[in-house]
């Protein structure tokens, strides 16, 4: 087992400009998941498997922290639902 860096952090450690928006996109990829309010005319650009949607429904898209999309459910509760049976932890998009 490797040892715990407890060195604390610097300045250059949270130097945001180092960072590159691929580092970006995979921070908390696997851990952290985000919920999203969608509208169905939207559905297709995150979901091009979908099926057509009635128009001026109300959705929800559970998204990977990279943004890929994980599921869309009629209910915030379903997305959350789903979250947790997979051991992520969600955030909301507003």
């Amino acid at each position: 087992m490797s040892e715990l860096n407890v060195a604390p952090l610097t300045d250059a450690d949270l130097d945001a400009s180092a960072f590159q928006p691929a580092d970006l996109a995979v921070l908390g990829e696997g851990h952290i998941a985000y919920v999203r309010p969608i509208r169905s005319e939207e559905v297709r650009r995150l979901f091009p498997q979908a099926p057509d949607l009635t128009p001026g429904l109300d959705l929800f898209a559970l998204l990977s922290a990279s943004g890929a999309p994980i599921m869309l459910a009629d209910t915030r509760d379903a997305v959350l639902a789903n979250a947790m049976a997979q051991d992520l932890h969600t955030v909301s998009l507003h």
